[in-house]
């Protein structure tokens, strides 16, 4: 699959990665290399001969789930019709519009591969709402993550019907006329079309694919903080020779320890720090590099189901072969995304625990409390901090796993499940939770460095500095900081792309 700005190229011999999933949350142009064309035809003309024929095929022939025992509706429409109504019955707040378009670009790619069966008309129309700012209203309650996110998918397959609500434009209307407004045509569905939409892990693997996305740029800017602080606070950097941390016996710990080396060339110890630093300084190239083997693990899961076809059954016209089986069952990202939870939630009690070491004047060597320029009188980050232990003790309450959380449904057909979509979801948000705990960061040390001005700092620390000063202005007296936290988070993601920093080869 490859990828030019705002474009991508659907190709069998290609790959959907975690990073094309942002792109979908604007218009993306999604273009059918001419393989890929030919093997959704063939695809839906083996399908269309199968239930021409007297064979058996679940969801076409047949009901939904348990009641497959009993015949279907008369025709494919009514039966695609049927399909999607029972299933419109989500509960919750919306999905984030970044999270449906990237499931709208995850289960396209998947249904391109040409083994669902799904119509060329069904797929344009997924291809025509991601090259406009077209989002189908999505609840975030329903799926257990087998047999497919059902539900929420749903939701994506009705409103391109013209049925429920989407927002067009950043407007929430009803999905009839946001089709008019975007000049879609509404589609009608027939053949499998309607369960080839929703039999699939597509809202589970896009929430957990922007997750590895977001807590790899995480992990660059961990790594940068952790060596702003180590330079801002003068310490030595003894913790991070070679030989000790390849004796550790961890590739992690050694990739984490190159970079923070880099990093701080040309940083000036100051002398009068402690022999052995806290744990949130000496550490880190052990903490990150374990968080670095466990992204590696866990990004290669989820963009190993990004690139299958979850779907039930499979058609495989080569082999005259309907295959019913469980490829819907989203256990492999279950496990992944409550590992990505984990990831996040380590950073964050990481980066929580930096800024205290930096606001606390007896372990800061001689910072002022708070970082407050007149302690007392102003109070600086005094509230800052208060809200990162707060997001912190949020992130760790959920990462109870959710993939060991099967309760049977269904009949008991789907007597035990994954949760996958939840575990996503989750993993998700703390990634989003993490993000604002950094920028928490980056406004403490960009304060510190504003008291400490005029002294020798490492190059790559001093860049990061200057960056965060752009839009962070030092606090010279109290002021609301919360949107200075978002804009810091900003600058972090911008920093650790732009420069050579963001060296790990994800």
């Amino acid at each position: 699959m490859a990828q030019t700005a705002g474009t991508v190229m659907l190709d069998p011999a290609g790959n959907l990665t975690a990073g094309m999933l942002e792109a979908a949350a604007r218009p993306l142009k999604v273009m059918l290399e001419g393989e890929t064309a030919n093997r959704t035809d063939l695809g839906h003309a083996f399908v269309r001969e199968c239930l021409s024929g007297e064979r058996p095929v679940y969801g076409a022939t047949t009901g939904f789930g348990p009641l497959v025992t009993f015949g279907g509706r008369g025709s494919s429409e009514e039966q695609c019709d049927n399909a999607l109504q029972h299933l419109t019955a989500g509960q919750g707040p919306d999905l984030s519009h970044a999270v449906v378009r990237a499931t709208m670009l995850a289960r396209t790619w998947s249904l391109s591969r040409g083994i669902s069966g799904i119509s060329p008309a069904a797929l344009e129309a997924l291809r025509a709402a991601l090259e406009i700012d077209f989002a189908p209203v999505v609840p975030t309650l329903g799926s257990v993550g087998a047999s497919g996110d059902l539900v929420p998918l749903a939701y994506i397959a009705q409103s391109l019907r013209g049925v429920g609500e989407a927002r067009f434009e950043g407007a929430r209307m009803p999905a009839a006329e946001a089709l008019v407004k975007a000049r879609l045509q509404a589609l009608t569905f027939t053949g499998r079309d309607a369960l080839s939409m929703v039999n699939g892990t597509s809202v589970t693997s896009a929430a957990a694919g922007l997750a590895v996305a977001a807590l790899r740029r995480s992990y660059d800017c961990g790594l940068a903080l952790s060596a702003l602080l180590t330079d801002l606070l003068g310490a030595e950097p003894r913790f991070l020779e070679p030989l000790l941390l390849k004796a550790f016996g961890h590739p992690g710990t050694v990739t984490a320890g190159d970079r923070l080396r880099g990093l701080l060339e040309g940083s000036v110890a100051s002398g009068d720090r402690q022999l052995q630093e806290p744990y949130s300084v000496r550490c880190v190239p052990q903490l990150m590099g374990a968080v670095w083997s466990a992204l590696a693990w866990a990004g290669d899961v989820v963009e190993r189901d990004l690139n299958g076809v979850s779907d039930n059954p499979l058609f495989f016209p080569d082999a005259d072969l309907v295959a019913h089986g469980g490829n819907f069952f989203g256990q492999p990202v279950a496990f992944a995304a409550d590992m990505l939870s984990i990831v996040a939630t380590q950073m964050g009690n990481l980066a929580e625990r930096q800024l205290d070491l930096l606001v606390d004047p007896v372990r800061s060597s001689g910072l002022p409390p708070m970082l407050s320029p007149k302690p007392g009188a102003e109070h600086a980050v005094q509230g800052v901090q208060l809200v990162t232990t707060a997001i912190v003790a949020s992130m760790r309450r959920a990462c109870v796993p959710a993939s060991v959380q099967s309760l049977p449904t269904n009949l008991h057909n789907q007597d035990i499940v994954p949760f996958g979509t939840q575990a996503a979801l989750t993993a998700f948000e703390q990634a989003q939770n993490l993000r604002l705990i950094q920028g928490s960061l980056a406004v403490g040390l960009r304060q510190a460095a504003y008291l400490r001005a005029g002294r020798r700092m490492a190059p790559r620390c001093a860049e990061l500095v200057a960056a965060l000063s752009e839009v962070v202005d030092p606090i010279t007296g109290d002021r609301p900081l919360d949107k200075d936290v978002r804009a810091a988070a900003d600058v972090l993601d911008r920093f650790v792309e732009d420069q050579s920093t963001a060296g790990a080869h994800w």
